[in-house]
């Protein structure tokens, strides 16, 4: 399977694939953007379709490539038909090359998982773990990597939509694309090492619904601390006016809040109860504190600070356990007031909520949530800001009202219009 890389001095795109036996790079003029990485993908897609047809005319779609015509005169000449594919399958999708031997899909998946974990958090290794095991081996185990068809790959996504889920009847379209990912990166590392044609082409991922996000407004949020158990209103405190993930602010230790520069810093998160590095790297941040979040730190320091670990912890001094907080604490509060069930992680969105009802610039709250871009801000969140501050186009109705009472229509106007505009 081919790649669309960037070059490292110039930052121009260039296509990388394979093409009889041996690696092509074809160079473009184009900028690394989503745009351009989009038209190369389709690009890319066409051709390894061509290929794979055995239809693929080099100089067709790069007729000034030196390095098609370098590659001409050195290749001696070839006997035959080119073996491109398996002449025993027939039909539209990709085949596997011919007299190719490939390790077992348990063997390789096993090797692919160490070759990648250290580039993975403890969480998701986790994670491929569990999907190569529960999912993968029971599927395509015992059988060559490189003999996997396209239409098996199909059949195995088709059979996941009826499998059994944790909390739904079948799996979710998020959790079948989990899987399905993991097993197109097994099989794009394997088809690159051992040279034959990836089945994994042109299988789109399923679509998802749009994430629920149901913050709450601020009044709500000033009954929600009014209500809860005294000693996790610091706690919420926290959540609701700083937007840390779950596992960020179950996992804040005390070396990491900054009372002299009014600054919480996210450097670790806890997932399944472990120390584990932050989901990204734009999550490794600065969190401003705003007042309410700084006296509720300090009023936490007089409960734990003794400790000298955990910010937020249970009277052994050990991380809090989320799992029993929900349960525990927070769904009976929100069944006390009365509120609509929601996840924990809804404080967060609250955060995010109220920053824009507020004015704040969409680049620092974009920081403050560890975000690449405001553009996540914008899709998720901006449908709630008119509910929040009702600045629904009356704001700019106003502008215009105000700024326009003070032209006079009437001085640009031939004379005859104006002593029209006076009758």
């Amino acid at each position: 399977m081919g790649s669309i890389r960037k070059q490292a001095g110039t930052g121009k795109l260039f296509l990388d694939f394979r093409y009889q036996g041996q690696r092509c790079r074809e160079y473009t003029l184009l900028d690394d953007s989503p745009a351009n990485r989009a038209r190369l993908d389709r690009l890319l897609q066409r051709i390894e379709r061509d290929i794979q047809r055995g239809q693929f005319d080099y100089a067709a779609y790069f007729p000034n490539s030196k390095a098609h015509r370098a590659r001409q005169t050195s290749m001696p000449p070839v006997q035959g038909p080119v073996p491109t594919a398996n002449p025993l399958k027939q039909g539209n999708g990709p085949q596997v090359q011919q007299n190719v031997s490939t390790p077992l899909f348990a063997d390789f998946a096993q090797q692919w998982q160490a070759e990648n974990a250290v580039q993975w958090r403890r969480s998701y290794q986790r994670t491929v773990a569990d999907i190569v095991s529960v999912h993968l081996l029971p599927h395509f185990g015992q059988q060559e990597v490189g003999s996997i068809s396209r239409e098996q790959i199909l059949i195995f996504r088709s059979s996941l939509a009826k499998a059994p889920g944790r909390k739904k009847e079948t799996l979710s379209p998020r959790r079948i694309n989990a899987v399905m990912n993991i097993l197109r990166g097994i099989l794009f590392e394997a088809s690159d090492r051992y040279q034959f044609t990836c089945p994994f082409y042109n299988i789109k991922p399923l679509k998802v619904a749009k994430s629920d996000v149901q913050p709450f407004t601020l009044d709500e949020v000033k009954a929600l601390l009014a209500a809860v158990r005294e000693d996790f209103r610091d706690y919420y405190t926290v959540r609701f006016f700083t937007g840390l993930r779950t596992g960020e602010i179950d996992g804040l230790k005390w070396k990491y809040v900054d009372f002299s520069r009014r600054l919480i810093l996210i450097r670790e998160t806890l997932v399944a109860g472990e120390e584990d590095e932050t989901k990204t790297i734009e999550s490794n941040r600065d969190v401003q504190m705003s007042q309410v979040v700084f006296e509720a730190l300090q009023r936490q320091f007089a409960r734990t600070g003794p400790l000298k670990n955990w910010v937020f912890c249970n009277r052994q001094g050990q991380p809090l356990d989320h799992n029993n907080v929900t349960k525990r604490v927070w769904y009976p509060l929100l069944r006390y007031l009365g509120y609509t069930p929601r996840r924990p992680y809804q404080t967060r969105h609250t955060a995010a909520t109220l920053w824009l009802a507020a004015g704040e610039n969409p680049e620092w709250i974009a920081r403050q949530m560890g975000h690449t871009s405001t553009e996540m801000l914008f899709k998720v969140y901006s449908r709630y800001v008119p509910n929040l501050t009702r600045r629904d186009g009356s704001a700019f109705e106003r502008l215009l009202t105000t700024a326009m009472a003070r032209v006079d229509v009437t001085q640009n106007l031939p004379a005859a219009a104006q002593g029209a505009q006076h009758d």
